[in-house]
């Protein structure tokens, strides 16, 4: 019979050499589970033919509520993932007759509430990339489009010339090669009508004919990297004391858009979500800030014996449903 530690061995081997895993990652594998040995020890299985579904099932609760360092969700559902991989590998070989990990699923996450700047720093932050040099010139219509339209950070460098359409609206292509038409606004079409022709023509001779819209220094396409690298530079430029990336231009799209009434529905449709019960994520944070604003306009809005808000009515008020951003 196989013990435990001669499979998790087995199994490292096995990762390392015929998967060629790098070596860090297999360092992370190990780590994992010399912590999965440790939880078969305690509860004295000592082969792998021992081990029953229970014992995976059991093993999340005790990471997360040990006594010295418990882990989180997402720390719980990587190590459980290296469980799954060694046990699936062991039925594989034939060490085992059953996988009694193929039915453990990992601890919900929590939902992670989008992380959006306010109107000012997102004007601070365009204002950054003011400038008549070609570079300049780029990174404005760039970053006027990300947040005119909420575009995901590769759909924008995915662009073509050919996706603005009718001077006001732009063609996105999102996740599952789903297209979706998207308004530009005055301030992202003069800055993109700057671009192509102060800018593009520039970037476009110094390498070979491309279709696509923004431009790189040599001519190619701009990357996703060196878009983040312009917003990057226009943040320092602008002084801001929060961290962006290009998604935070579109979770302050959404938001801004729902705290100047947009529907829900058609949020969701400009974002591209598949789901409104991803879109309606941004409304709890709408709301987060409705109720600061509240609190401190309205003269009855702090109790008087604690100071603190109360919370919203027990009955009729309703919840978004907590999902993982999948934008």
């Amino acid at each position: 019979m196989t013990t435990v530690q001669e499979a998790v061995d087995r199994y490292l081997r096995h990762v390392t050499v015929e998967r060629g895993l790098a070596a860090n990652t297999a360092a992370a594998y190990r780590r994992d589970l010399v912590l999965w040995a440790a939880h078969l020890a305690a509860l004295g299985r000592r082969t792998v033919d021992e081990v029953v579904a229970a014992d995976v099932a059991s093993f999340p609760v005790a990471l997360a509520t040990r006594a010295e360092a418990p882990l989180g969700p997402s720390s719980v559902a990587r190590v459980l993932s290296s469980v799954r991989g060694l046990h699936r590998f062991l039925l594989e070989e034939g060490l085992v007759v059953a996988d009694v990990a193929a039915t453990a699923r990992p601890p919900k996450q929590p939902a992670r509430l989008p992380k959006a700047i306010t109107l000012a720093q997102v004007e601070a932050l365009l204002a950054a990339t003011d400038g008549e040099e070609p570079e300049r010139v780029r990174d404005k219509a760039l970053l006027e489009l990300l947040y005119a339209t909420g575009a995901r950070v590769s759909e924008a460098v995915g662009l073509s010339v050919d996706d603005v359409l009718g001077g006001d609206v732009v063609r996105l292509l999102g996740k599952g090669s789903k297209q979706r038409l998207v308004p530009l606004g005055s301030y992202a079409r003069r800055a993109l009508d700057a671009y192509l022709v102060r800018a593009r023509p520039v970037f476009s001779v110094r390498g070979t004919a491309t279709p696509a819209l923004f431009l790189g220094s040599r001519g190619a396409r701009l990357s996703r990297q060196s878009a983040w690298l312009v917003l990057q530079g226009a943040a320092e430029r602008a002084r801001l004391d929060v961290d962006v990336s290009p998604h935070t231009l579109r979770h302050s799209f959404a938001t801004h858009l729902l705290e100047g009434g947009a529907d829900v529905r058609v949020v969701q449709e400009l974002l591209g979500h598949s789901s409104v019960a991803t879109t309606q994520l941004y409304t709890l944070v709408t709301a987060d800030a409705l109720r600061d604003v509240y609190t401190t306009a309205h003269p009855r809005a702090v109790t008087a014996t604690a100071g603190t808000v109360p919370g919203p009515p027990p009955e009729g008020a309703g919840s978004a449903e907590h999902v993982a951003d999948q934008d």
